[in-house]
Formats: structure tokens, sequence, C-alpha cells
């Protein structure tokens, strides 16, 4: 404690010495301080508050029918690009600050001075936005104000524009998917025409024809067996009558149920091979029982039968037996050319059996093709109709709505500087300054003032001390100039007060 109380005092002793230096240096730094601080130009700050409103009945009313844009997010990127170079530049032409700038150096301290003091604060949360700016005038400082805020209102116009592009581009899109379809149909169309008959859908499909055909040539063997049925009949009537002198026999009518037997495997067969090769052994055992069952046919039809009446040929019944004979023949012949036309076309149809899958694959691309075009060409009309609506129902409507809440007005009283807390600190400052001096005068010239540092430093032991022996004369001019020093340091706290009060009744000084 006493090395402290030595030390301080040690401090106070060194001041004391250059206590002349000290007051001259406070009293250089506070006027200069002081003259400063009021030739200051006073500032003022202008301001105004919006509100965004984001909330609007169209967006529940018109959801799932058209893309809304997101308020918020659009009203956060208005914020954040406000203060951007282009509208700052856009400001100073509005408020023809730029005809101060000569020469692209000065525009360009310009745009940076305006940007660091304009600022916009505000929450997304309560959608309420103050913009201030700080001017050399009020008038300035309102017409700044007044730029910015009309540009972030005019933010949100930019999305009819975006929504235009957008409708143009999809235009774009849509006459190019028209292409792609009209190029589509054509081949299609092209393909079905080539392909007729083979396709499916047309009249069932290419094996719905061969089924048909197989059905058909099935139908004309029967009734080409009953008719052949009916004409052996009619020939039995005839050789069952007496015939004539000399006159053979004829042959004996074919079995029916026999008959019935061959035109039911021969269906089955030709049903068979509409599925399987000549080779698979169903058709083996089917072609060698209908080769069984010709052969009992060809075996009974060589049994004759002799004939019964001889006059027969005379009777007006066998007249009208060999009439009907005649139909019966001209019946038989008739089917008989149904079942080698149908025959044929069976034969046809089984030529053109391998090259159906191909056609059916080629027609399953073309139409797979044809769907997705007309898919993206469907999807892309009804978000053309999504985005003008969209464009017209932010255009048309109010979807963001700004209110201003306070606007923007010339300020009648400066908000800065500050010059109670300047002339105060340039205050504190001198002193600090004069003090610092002083010291630091002390450190450059050196001095012992106590007996302590002296034997301390030297090392020396100090046998005694010598008082200083002040005459009258020199005790009056001492105390003159403790008067002077006091007087100095009291005037300058006049001084102070005097600035103070000044600055207390005149604000915009």
């Amino acid at each position: 404690m006493a090395e402290l109380t030595a030390l301080v005092l040690n401090f106070l002793k060194a001041i004391g010495k250059y206590r002349w230096h000290a007051v001259v240096i406070t009293w250089i730094v506070a006027l200069c301080g002081w003259a400063v601080v009021l030739k200051m130009p006073n500032q003022y700050e202008a301001s105004a508050r919006v509100y965004v409103d984001t909330q609007s009945i169209l967006k529940p009313l018109l959801s799932g029918m058209t893309m809304l844009p997101n308020l918020e997010q659009q009203v956060v990127f208005m914020r954040r690009t406000l203060f951007s170079r282009p509208n700052v530049e856009r400001v100073l032409r509005m408020v023809d600050l730029d005809v101060k700038a000569t020469t692209p150096k000065e525009h360009d301290a310009m745009v940076e001075k305006l940007l660091s003091k304009i600022k916009i604060a505000g929450t997304e949360r309560d959608d309420i936005y103050t913009i201030s700016y700080t001017a050399p005038n009020p008038h300035q400082g309102k017409e700044v104000v007044q730029a910015f805020l009309t540009i972030f209102m005019e933010g949100s116009y930019g999305k009819k524009q975006d929504s235009d592009k957008a409708v143009q581009f999809i235009d774009e899109q849509i006459r190019s998917y028209e292409e792609k379809l009209a190029t589509a149909e054509n081949t299609l169309k092209e393909f079905k025409i080539k392909n007729m008959g083979f396709l499916p859908g047309d009249g069932g499909g290419f094996h719905a024809r061969v089924g048909s055909t197989t059905e058909a040539l099935n139908q004309a063997r029967l009734e080409l067996a009953e008719a052949e049925q009916a004409r052996n009949a009619i020939r039995r009537q005839i050789t069952g009558t007496p015939a004539a002198p000399g006159e053979k026999a004829l042959p004996a009518p074919a079995d029916p149920e026999l008959e019935a037997r061959i035109a039911s495997v021969t269906k089955n067969l030709d049903a068979l091979r509409l599925q399987y090769t000549e080779q698979h052994p169903d058709i083996i055992a089917n072609r060698r029982l209908l080769e069984q069952l010709q052969a009992r046919k060809e075996a009974e039809a060589k049994r004759p039968r002799e004939a019964l009446d001889p006059g027969a040929s005379y009777s007006p019944m066998l007249q009208q037996l060999k009439v009907s004979l005649s139909d019966a023949e001209a019946r038989v012949a008739g089917l008989q050319a149904r079942v080698s036309e149908y025959s044929a076309r069976l034969a046809q149809l089984r030529s053109q059996s391998a090259s159906v899958p191909e056609i059916e694959a080629q027609l399953a691309q073309l139409n797979r093709d044809y769907e997705i075009n007309r898919d993206n060409y469907q999807k892309l009309v009804q978000r053309r109709e999504s985005a003008k609506l969209s464009g017209d129902v932010t255009s048309a409507t109010d979807m963001l709505t700004f209110r201003v809440v306070d606007p923007p007005t010339a300020p009648r009283l400066p908000s800065g500087p500050n010059r109670m807390l300047l002339f105060s600190a340039v205050f504190g400052g001198a002193l600090f300054a004069g003090l610092a001096g002083a010291f630091l005068l002390s450190q450059l010239r050196p001095t012992f003032l106590s007996q302590a540092t002296l034997r301390d430093s030297t090392g020396i032991p100090i046998l005694g001390s010598i008082s200083m022996n002040w005459t009258a004369e020199q005790t009056v001019r001492r105390k003159r100039r403790l008067v002077a020093l006091a007087a100095s340091v009291l005037v300058l706290l006049t001084m102070y007060g005097a600035g103070v009060a000044t600055i207390l009744v005149r604000p915009t000084l």
C-alpha cells in the first residue's frame, strides 16, 4: 500500500511540475474539439412505416385451381433487394442528387454514402417495416425515404411480367408438342392403313379373324357333309327302285354317324393347329384318327347295293328324285366352293401369323409415344391456364396490399449529431490529453522528486537534504501562478458550461 501511495504521489508531483503544459494542452484540445463539434452539420432523420398485408381471401378460394405466389417469401426478397445498387442509383435520379456528381468517382462515393445512411427495420412476423434515412436537411431525407418507399411498394408489380414470360414459354412448348402430336397422329394413321386387318380391335383382332374363319370353315364343312348326306339319301331312293335290265347297282350311301365324327375330328384338328405345330402329339393323334375315319368311309363306299325295281327309271317319282338329286348336287358343289375359299383364307392367315406380333409391338410403341405427347400437351395446356389465372389474379386483385402507417415527413428538429455527448467527450478528452502530456514530458525530462527515488535509483545512501527557502517576493509570485492556474481551469469549466447551455437552448445549432 505504501508503494502504491508513493507511486501516486510521484505521478502527481510529475504532473504538477508541468502543470502549465497540461493547462495549455487541455485548452488547445478543448477549443479545437469544441469548434469541430459546433461546426458539425445537423443531421435530420426521416422515416416511414409501412404495413404489408399478405392475407388475401382469394388464397383459400383459389387453392388447387392456380399457383398462388408465396407472398411472405416475396416480401422478404423485396426487403433484401431494396437497397441494391440499381435501386440506390434510381433514388439518386428521383431526388436529383446525381446532378451533384460530376465524375464517376463522386457518383460512386455518393452511392456508398446513401447506402450507409439508409436503413430498413421490421420483422416478417408483424409485417410492419420502417424505412429511415439520415440527411443533412429535412426535405432531402423526406424525398429519399419517399423514393425508397415507392420502390418497395412497386416491388410486387414485377410478378405480372414473370407470369407473362411463363405463359409465353408454355405457349412455345405447346406449339412444339402440337407439331409432335400431328406427326405422331399421321404416323399412326399411315401404320393402321398399311396394316389394316392385323391390328387389335379391327373386327376383334387377327386372332379373332383366324378363329372366325376356322369356325366358318368348320360350319361350311358341316353343311357340306349334310348336303352330301342329303344327296346320298336321294341316290339311295333312286337306287332302291327297280333298275333297268342290265343296270349295275349304285354304291351304298355313307354312314351319317361316320360323317359327323369326321367333321368333329377335322374341326378339332384345325383348332389345335392354331396353337401348336404339326409335330405336337395331339395334332398327330387327331390326324391319325382322321385318316382311319376316312379309310373306313372309303371302304363302306365300295360296297355295292343292287337295284330292286327295274322299271323305276320310268316312274314319275324317279324323275322327281332326279330333279332333287340335281339340286342336291348343285348345293354340294356350292358348299365345296365355300369350303375351298375358307380353307384358302385360313391358310393365308396362318402364313401371316408370324408378322402379327411384330405389327402389334410397333403399334404399341406408336401408341405409347402418342400417349406421352398427348399427356404432356394436356398438362402444358392446364399449366398455361393456371399461369394465366395466376397472372390475372396478381394484377387484377390486391394479393399484396401496402398500407402506409406513418408517411415520411420533414423533421423539424435534427436527430444528430449528439452535441451534448460530443461536447462532454471533448472536454473529458482535453483533460486527459493535458494530464497525459504533462506525464509524458515528465518522462522525457525525468527528475528526482524525492529522496527515496534518488536513493533507489543510485543506490547511494543520502545523508541529508536542503529545503527550499522561499523569499516573500517568490511566495507572492507562486501564489499568483496558482491563482492564474486556477483561473484558467475555472475559465475552461465556464466555457464548457456555456457551450452546454447553448446546445440545450439552440439544439438546431
